[in-house]
């Protein structure tokens, strides 16, 4: 699924579930770090289409380099759009890598499941046990329905936060 917003599906339910502990800008950075590889695969039209960026171990890696540049890439882009006046916003760095490596890992799960040239848990093994653990189209339905619960989620737990401090 390269640049597709169905990989945020799951990132707006744990959004919802994990609240301030956990950073949907850094996630979403993560999901676009994981397919620069792809991307430079389909332009050149040389090399592995889902090659290291799609593994487990490349995952790793690339959840570091997420984590420490989306921190300052969210916090300027909260500012950017409005959300963060005068820099009240502060990722945490455990936010950060927490929500960096939730990205990474979901990312290759999901792709695992629905393209056959991913190899998850290379260098140790080129099988693919996730491949057709559903279809893509229900792949696609579970990645949508995640977002639109997701999303009604976050707004219910915000609404009973408000109305809780309101009531003490």
């Amino acid at each position: 699924m390269p640049f597709t917003p169905f990989h945020m599906g799951p990132g707006i339910v744990v959004k919802a579930l994990l609240q301030g502990s956990f950073s949907l800008m850094v996630f979403g950075w993560a999901q676009i770090v994981m397919d620069i590889q792809p991307l430079i695969v389909m332009i050149s039209g040389e090399g592995h289409l889902h090659g290291f960026s799609h593994t487990y171990l490349g995952a790793t890696f690339l959840a570091v380099l997420s984590a420490l540049s989306g921190k300052y890439l969210s916090q300027v882009g909260l500012f950017v759009i409005g959300l963060n006046k005068l820099w009240a916003v502060n990722i945490s760095w455990w936010v950060s890598f927490l929500s960096a490596f939730i990205g990474t890992m979901s990312h290759v799960l999901l792709d695992s499941i629905m393209h056959s040239d991913v190899e998850p848990f290379f260098p140790f093994t080129k099988n693919n046990e996730f491949l057709g653990l559903m279809s893509v189209q229900s792949l696609h339905k579970v990645c949508l329905y995640s977002a639109l619960v997701g999303g009604a989620l976050y707004f219910g737990v915000n609404c009973l936060n408000k109305l809780n401090k309101e009531n003490h």
